[in-house]
This record gives structure tokens, C-alpha cells and sequence, in this order.
């Protein structure tokens, strides 16, 4: 691994998870060097602190969660002792840190991870027995976490199998599956500035909440394949969003074609967008990152594209180190 030190680039950062570690890609004069650590880790998501983005949580699929402080040089093991964390988030509010797991369960740390609580009450829902993951059907696992950047105690968390959960005391109790929410959640998202906006990628299909989670809108007009994995708007303009979508589980993560579109929302439907790319693309876009004037998807394969008019156009990033995947991506300004 290269070195780090934190703060050293004062252009765009992303942080991305490939399967396997952590990549922090800096970008100078249109190139991104890419620093990796925790190789073999087998990363599979990843958190900035909305109030440092040198701080940064990793959740591995198999062995817990790790934290760094300064831009990914070094990296702390946050003790949470349970197999299996698929998903991780940080609050913009207060700063808590929730992580989920396979077998389904939640925790929250509010010591930047040095302690953690199970918030049991995700389990007492009564849908819970119905939770079951279709490639392994005997459990399910906490797909996708949320919490609203608008207020502490507003919480979206999504099962893989299982519904679209919320909370509003900061993960004590929930709601069991939302009305109009796709069940098989893949990935959620809050407008930064509109309070009560939030969307969804889900297995049949996205969708979308302006009364903060309570209740849900299916969105899929225009759309021709409805597996859809990633989710992320505007951040100026809650009609404004983006998903990417396959024809089905098994073109997605198969690993041959994904038959894939990265689609744009406006005006109440969906267009695909293609320009200056393969139609449709063979690898799956896991992960789209919007920012105020650019457009991220993080490629199965490794590649890392870009759009600075919402998608009308495309151009693959140069980065400095090919990666074998990016299965998350997290901006940091």
C-alpha cells in the first residue's frame, strides 16, 4: 500500500469498496491515484463522517467493522464482534454509527465505534419470520442503512429479503414494512436538503417517500428492466434522480452480461442513459454517487465512470492502479 497522509489532496476524494479492500482515489488534473488498504478484507461497504472526510468506516463481510482516522494509512478494528456486516452508516446529525449484519440484526455505536448496542426492537417486527434471502434462504441480513440527515431519530433500514423498516426513535422501535416500498430493498437514499425525501432501489423496482419513510410511491414509468441495485438524486433537486438496473439477478451479478442501463428520473418518468457508453452495459453499476456537478458509477469490473451533465455523457476515469471491482463508493468532497 502507499502512503497516506490526511488532507493531502485538495481536489474531488472518493472512497470505494471493491470485494476485497478499501480504495481512497484522489483526483488531480483529471486523474485519480488510488491508494488501497485493507486488502483481502473483504470489504463490502463503506462510510465517510459527513464531519471528516478522513474518517472513514468499512464494513467486512466477514470480519467486523474497521475505522480510519486518517484517509485509510491506518486502520482501527471497532470490536463488534459479530460475523457477517453488510451494510455501515454514519449520521450527519449527531454522529452515530449503525451497522447490519447477516443474520439480520442491527447496532449502534455512539463512541465512533469504540462501543456497541444491538437495537433488538428491528428483530421483534412481525415480519421478521418471513425475512429469507433467496440464494440463502435459511437467513437475511441488513441490506441498506439510512438515517435521515435531517433529524437524529429518523431511521430507514432495509432487509435483503424482508421489507423496508423504519424508525423514529433512533433504531428502539420500528415500523414493519412501508406501504408502497419495494420488500427486496438493494439500496436507500435521503435528499440532503429537501426534509422527508428519501428513495429506493429495490429488487422489483425503485420508489420513492416525500412524508420521511412513512409511506411510499412506486416509480417505474419508462424504465425496461426493474432489477434495480443503486440509488442516489440530486443534490439540489429532489425530482431529480438516478438508479441502475438489470434484467434480473442473475444478468446482474453473474458475471458475464449485465444488460445494464444507468436510467435518469425527471418529470415523472425514466431515460436511460447510454452516451458514450456500451448499450447496455456488461458490467453491473453497484454503485452511483451524485454530486453538485458530476455523476459517479462504481463498475463490477473495476471501472469507474463519470458525467458532468447528468448523465447525457460519459467518460471512463483514468485511475492510477486498475481495482478488480467497486462494489461501493462514498464521496468526500
Amino acid at each position: 500500500m502507499g502512503s497516506m497522509s490526511a488532507g493531502d489532496s485538495g481536489g474531488a476524494r472518493l472512497y470505494a469498496a471493491t470485494g476485497e479492500g478499501v480504495a481512497r482515489l484522489d483526483e488531480t488534473e483529471g486523474v485519480w491515484s488510488v491508494e488501497l488498504s485493507l486488502a483481502g478484507s473483504g470489504a463490502q461497504c463503506i462510510a465517510v463522517d459527513p464531519a471528516d472526510r478522513d474518517t472513514v468506516y468499512a464494513a467486512l463481510r466477514e470480519g467486523g467493522v474497521r475505522r480510519t482516522r486518517d484517509g485509510g494509512s491506518v486502520w482501527a478494528d471497532c470490536k463488534l464482534f459479530v460475523p457477517g456486516v453488510f451494510s455501515i452508516a454514519v449520521s450527519a446529525v449527531d454522529g452515530a454509527v449503525y451497522a447490519g449484519t447477516e443474520p439480520s440484526a442491527l447496532y449502534r455505536s455512539d463512541d465512533a465505534g469504540q462501543t456497541w448496542r444491538e437495537l433488538r426492537g428491528l428483530l421483534e417486527l412481525p415480519s421478521r419470520p418471513t425475512w429469507s434471502f433467496p440464494p440463502r434462504p435459511w437467513t437475511s441480513h441488513v441490506r441498506w442503512i439510512a438515517p435521515s440527515p435531517h433529524h437524529a431519530d429518523v431511521l430507514l433500514v432495509g432487509i435483503e429479503l424482508g421489507g423496508l423498516m423504519r424508525s423514529t426513535d433512533g433504531g428502539e422501535t420500528w415500523e414493519d414494512h412501508r406501504a408502497g416500498a419495494q420488500p427486496d430493498v438493494h439500496s436507500l437514499a435521503w435528499h440532503p436538503q429537501v426534509e422527508g425525501r428519501a428513495y429506493e432501489a429495490g429488487g422489483g423496482g425503485a420508489a420513492w417517500s416525500d412524508d420521511g419513510g412513512s409511506t411510499w410511491h412506486p416509480a417505474d414509468e419508462g424504465r425496461d428492466r426493474h432489477y434495480t441495485w443503486s440509488v442516489a438524486v440530486d443534490p439540489d433537486d429532489p425530482e431529480l434522480w438516478y438508479v441502475s438496473a438489470s434484467t434480473g439477478p442473475y444478468a446482474a451479478h453473474g458475471g458475464h452480461d449485465a444488460e445494464a442501463h444507468v436510467y435518469r428520473r425527471e418529470n415523472g418518468g425514466w431515460r436511460a442513459l447510454a452516451g458514450g457508453l456500451p448499450e447496455p452495459l456488461t458490467a453491473m453499476p453497484y454503485a452511483l454517487v451524485a454530486t453538485n456537478d458530476r455523476l459517479f458509477a462504481g463498475l463490477a469490473d473495476g471501472q469507474l465512470l463519470e458525467s458532468g451533465d447528468r448523465g447525457e455523457t460519459w467518460r471512463r476515469c483514468e485511475l492510477s492502479i486498475r481495482l478488480t471491482g467497486l462494489v461501493a463508493l462514498a464521496h468526500a468532497g
